[in-house]
Order: C-alpha cells, then structure tokens, then sequence
C-alpha cells in the first residue's frame, strides 16, 4: 500500500472515487473491461486478506465505472487449515465466501467470472461443482485463463467444451514446454513469459473452439515483454481471420 501512495505500484484502492480512475484510465488511453478481486476463499475470513468484503467493494465499484466483468478466484491457501479441507470442504469454503458477492453482482447488473487459478478451479469438476452450488448462470460464469488452466493440469479447450457460453473473459497466456513437470503442482501464473504460439498450449485451436463457442467478451493478454505482447496480438489477429 505504501507503493501505491508513493507512486511505485500500478493499482488503485477498491475505495478510489470512481471519477479519480475513470481519469487515469482516460489519461493513459485505456479502456476498462474487467475488474480483478483475487481472493484468498480457502483460508479462514480474516482482516489481513483479501476475501468477501473486498470482492463485495470490486462489484460495487465495477458498477459505478461501468465495467461488466468483476474477476476472482479462490487462490492457495497459505494456513495448515486451507491446506487440510478436504474437497467437498473446499467447494464449501468457496461458496459460502462467494454467496453475498454473487447476490451483489445480480443486483448491479455485473458477472462475476471465476478464474481457473487454484486447485479447485484449475478443475472442470472443481469449477462445475462451484458453479452449480452458486447458482445464478446469468450472472455468474468463468474467466478462461489458458495458461492457468493447463498449468493446473486441465486442457483449455475442455473449459471450453464444458462452460461454452459461461465464458465471460479470457485472459490468454502461453506455456513454455519446460513448465511441462510443474503441470498439476502449481496453480496459476501471473504473467506468461513467452508470446502467443511459443509454447505448449495450443492457442491456435483455443481461438477457434471460443469462435465456435460464440465467445463476444472481452480479452486480457496477460504477458510480459513489450515485443511478446506486440508479437502476441498480431498472432491472435491472423488467428481470428483464418
């Protein structure tokens, strides 16, 4: 937080006056398309972490800065009691964090996406069991991380498959092969280190599976490197027109 006071880190608090970000983003040429509110929804409620009251001040904020898209997920947890939930307990623990947010966001008028980016949601079963128990379909779905997805041990193109229409938002990363034996030991990634079609995902096919799906949302390019990132949304471009 000091970061942010003293101009070090790019981010903005949850209780920023909507007009202060509208302006930045206007200043930089940007605009907004989805609001992240990463959680921590395995361990205990506690003041220090990021969890219900936090993801409530996301939906409430995207609703005022007309963003559609309200991003969370359930991340790792670092106390031995997340560690230890069994997986019924941990699709408990899930929900009952996400129940008031998910009444919010039908009330504003936003979607609330879920992440693949922990052991649960980096499942089919995890995520379809989660989804299920919330309910509200219209305005709870899925933000398709490919590179989390296949990290986790899933293949993008069955989240596809599975959800189709309930994708609200891609974030698109590419894996390179030596991530291959961390596949299923680690549950997400912030940023891809490589450009689209370098590695080992098959983004090709996952752009013309969300085609077929009739996937209009927004999408993030969530890659480091200004030339990956260049290099990244030419490919994409080629990839929707062919």
């Amino acid at each position: 937080m000091l970061g942010v006071e003293y101009g070090f880190a790019a981010s903005v608090s949850l209780d920023s006056h909507p007009a202060k970000i509208r302006a930045m983003a206007a200043n930089a040429g940007i605009e907004l398309t989805a609001l992240c509110a990463h959680a921590n929804l395995l361990d205990p409620p506690s003041p220090d972490l990021y969890g219900t009251n936090e993801i409530i001040k996301a939906v409430r904020l995207a609703a005022l800065l007309g963003i559609q898209d309200v991003i969370t997920t359930e991340g790792d947890p670092k106390m031995e009691f997340g560690e230890q939930l069994t997986r019924g307990e941990q699709i408990f623990a899930m929900v009952e964090k996400l129940r008031t947010p998910v009444l919010w966001v039908a009330e504003l008028g936003v979607k609330l996406l879920l992440e693949p980016h922990g052991r649960v949601t980096d499942t089919i079963d995890g995520m379809a069991a989660v989804l299920e128990k919330l309910g509200h379909p219209e305005s709870v779905g899925v933000c398709l991380d490919t590179g989390n997805a296949w990290l986790g041990g899933a293949d993008p193109l069955d989240y596809i498959k599975t959800f189709g229409r309930r994708i609200g938002h891609v974030h698109w990363k590419d894996m390179p092969q030596e991530m291959e034996r961390q596949r299923g030991k680690i549950f997400g990634c912030g940023m891809a280190t490589i450009a689209l079609g370098d590695g080992v995902v098959g983004i090709p096919a996952v752009v013309k599976a969300l085609q077929h799906s009739g996937f209009d949302g927004a999408t993030t390019l969530e890659i480091a490197g200004v030339e990956n990132v260049k290099l990244s949304a030419r490919r994409l471009e080629t990839w929707l027109r062919t």
